[in-house]
């Protein structure tokens, strides 16, 4: 079984991933709570800042896959994590997940 190609190119650099992953969370959050005004950076909790519940974390999940296929795995990068760190993640670290990732198959 092959994993799903991304629809456009990526890349694996800071700002492009963290342009993507803003452009998520903006669709996420306008989806599911009408907000379309939220201002997110490197320093945004998913908890505390845009107060996403657990449901919203397999939706941006679906959407990480989607936009990068099976070289990001979102479900393994916070089985990695205690429920304190959980609670405290920031779209930073997700980007730099992301991009480590990324580069990571890049390289293989």
């Amino acid at each position: 079984m092959t994993s799903p190609t991304p629809r456009t190119p990526v890349c694996a650099d800071e700002a492009s991933v963290l342009a993507d992953l803003t452009a998520m969370l903006a669709r996420l959050l306008e989806d599911e709570y009408g907000l379309d005004d939220v201002e997110i950076g490197m320093a945004t909790t998913f908890n505390r800042d845009l107060e996403l519940e657990s449901i919203d974390l397999v939706t941006l999940a679906g959407l990480l896959q989607e936009r990068y296929g099976e070289r990001v795995n979102f479900a393994e990068f916070l089985a990695d994590m205690e429920f304190d760190e959980i609670i405290e993640l920031t779209v930073g670290r997700l980007v730099e997940y992301v991009v480590t990732s990324l580069k990571a198959t890049e390289a293989s």
